[in-house]
């Protein structure tokens, strides 16, 4: 078993990276193999809408960051998506990321355990952490919950570590996502009704 996490954040080693790798540590424990993926700091390309990766089976922008995450994720059972908090939101880099590889590859995605992690100074964690799980949502994905809304607090480098509450809380969804890995088998999915879409327009 095999779990992603992307660190959505510009600073490699900053507290959203001390948050994800305290989740990455319960998961390798409970014997399910973890790989880090870093945002970085160049510019990330958003979806466009040219509804190109469903002809192509992939994100018409092929950049080595969205190809990292799509080779990732073919081998992945689950996802957790870490941010620090910008304005009560994730950071912007990061969702125009995850826009594009929840809408092209959704096959990849489907079914797999999924969950957030917010980094914040004081307050916004839990709208970033609404606005992430969005994603899952949209996908059959199972949501994997903590015993606490996932977050962490700390402004400056290493303030994370001070939070042991918010550590606690991330060791605790790293054993929760590692438990329901465990219980459930890929294969036994629910049978998909014929897909039904509607809008609004008269």
């Amino acid at each position: 078993m095999k779990v992603v996490l992307i660190n959505g954040s510009p600073h490699r080693k900053g507290n959203t990276f001390i948050a994800l790798s305290e989740v990455a540590g319960a998961l390798e424990k409970e014997g399910v193999q973890t790989e880090i993926i870093q945002l970085g700091i160049k510019a990330v390309q958003g979806c466009i809408a040219c509804n190109k990766c469903a002809e192509l089976g992939h994100c018409v922008f092929q950049d080595t960051l969205y190809n990292q995450v799509r080779e990732a994720l073919q081998e992945a059972d689950g996802i957790v998506v870490g941010s620090p908090v910008y304005y009560a939101g994730p950071n912007g880099a990061l969702c125009a990321l995850l826009d594009r590889v929840f809408y092209s590859c959704s096959e990849l995605l489907a079914y797999k355990a999924g969950a957030s992690v917010a980094v914040c100074r004081r307050g916004g964690a839990s709208a970033t952490f609404d606005r992430l799980n969005k994603y899952f949502t949209i996908l059959n994905m199972p949501v994997v919950s903590s015993q606490y809304w996932n977050s962490v607090h700390g402004m400056r480098p290493g303030e994370a570590t001070e939070d042991a509450e918010g550590l606690q809380t991330m060791r605790m969804l790293g054993r929760n996502m590692a438990w329901l890995l465990k219980g459930v088998k890929r294969e036994e999915r629910p049978e998909p009704e014929l897909r039904v879409m509607t809008n609004f327009i008269r």
